[in-house]
């Protein structure tokens, strides 16, 4: 029996972001009878801290209770996830065990508990996500914390895997000794005739065609200013919607008020929708899908849109461009956005062409299933 813990996520089916969409569709789409999979979960129940629970055949929840909220309550609670898996497989002698730690949050955790790893057989692999330290909701000193957290980390640890072949070429180019692979997000595929897709959009007030999309958290390095301020200046007929961890997210009125965007009839806000059938249909009857994302690897949002979306505008970055190719057009500032959206006639006609492209791109090769065969390469 294989033994592969997954630390550094908040947990699964959690509604958050990127790693919480991986940490479930990774639980989801495994399957191997020959594997029990443990899952690190954030919990707000101090009663539950060090929990564990069997939520389904080879699945297991590790709860970890946090106090401190903001930006270290994720470093804090990955250590203790760590340091309490350590000691798990000690206990329960898995030789032989996976840790797979999503993000740079254990610094030099890694080289000083190498040995003790070592003597038990535990195989550490990193997933380093995007350039952690040009995030901008880090200020300096973290920022600092990161890039020495990823010079400790991926040093000490078996096998980087990296989420976007600009990642891998990054790593290999700073860190030539290390051992990497690039493993990509995946997407679901849907059964569109068992949703309601003319209630999905009547609920958010929308009409197929009749919009522009954007998916992603509300912060500054997904450009959403930049492409607002695009829309703003062009005259497409169309609706700009922003789907977004509004309630959640410092950024949103700074957004609002920096752009002056709530006096532009057309540009609606929807906080998160986290029904995936529903989501689905949203971005399926969007006129065009624009991905401003700048750091990071595969984003799910990306592959999701290519996979659903007939037309795809991607800010043109390394980690878009990896995966859209030549199924989508490409932006560098706003001006040329602005001229993109101004081109009705150019945007129907590549709305025809490269929507099969992109979903033949998804379906070659970034299904789940596909992904997930690759995991189970590797352990």
């Amino acid at each position: 029996m294989k033994h592969i813990f997954v630390l550094g996520a908040r947990g699964y089916r959690a509604r958050y972001g990127g790693w919480e969409t991986f940490v479930t569709n990774f639980v989801d789409h495994y399957n191997d009878e020959n594997t029990d999979l443990y899952i690190a979960e954030l919990t707000k129940d101090p009663s539950k801290d060090k929990v564990m629970e069997k939520i389904r055949e080879h699945v297991y929840l590790t709860y970890y209770y946090v106090k401190t909220d903001g930006k270290t309550q994720m470093f804090i609670f990955t250590i203790r996830s760590y340091l309490n898996t350590l000691k798990y497989i000690q206990k329960n002698c898995l030789n032989g065990a996976y840790i797979y730690v999503l993000g740079l949050k254990l610094g030099p955790l890694l080289a000083f508990f190498k040995g003790r790893r070592r003597k038990l057989g535990i195989h550490v692999y990193l997933n380093p996500d995007g350039l952690e330290h040009l995030r901008s909701k880090w200020n300096r000193v973290i920022s600092w914390c990161f890039l020495l957290s990823e010079w400790s980390m991926i040093r000490n640890c078996d096998l980087v895997i990296c989420d976007g072949l600009g990642i891998q070429k990054y790593v290999e180019k700073k860190y030539p000794n290390v051992k990497t692979t690039y493993i990509a997000y995946g997407t679901n595929t849907f059964d569109f005739s068992a949703i309601d897709e003319d209630s999905v959009l009547k609920e958010y007030q929308l009409e197929k065609d009749g919009y522009c999309l954007m998916v992603g958290r509300c912060v500054p390095e997904n450009n959403y200013e930049m492409v607002i301020r695009a829309f703003m200046n062009s005259s497409l007929n169309k609706n700009l919607v922003i789907v977004s961890n509004l309630n959640s997210s410092t950024y949103y009125q700074e957004l609002v008020e920096k752009t002056g965007c709530s006096m532009d009839t057309r540009i609606q806000f929807i906080n998160g929708i986290y029904d995936q059938d529903k989501l689905a249909a949203v971005r399926r009857n969007a006129y065009l899908y624009i991905h401003g994302h700048s750091v990071g690897g595969t984003n799910p949002s990306l592959v999701e849109a290519l996979s659903l979306t007939d037309l795809n505008v991607l800010y043109n970055v390394c980690f878009n461009a990896d995966i859209g190719l030549d199924t989508a057009l490409y932006f560098e500032n706003e001006k040329e956005l602005t001229a993109l959206l101004n081109d009705s006639e150019m945007l129907d006609q590549k709305k025809t062409e490269l929507g099969p492209k992109a979903r033949k791109r998804i379906a070659d090769g970034f299904t789940w299933e596909k992904i997930m065969e690759q995991y189970k390469a590797i352990f």
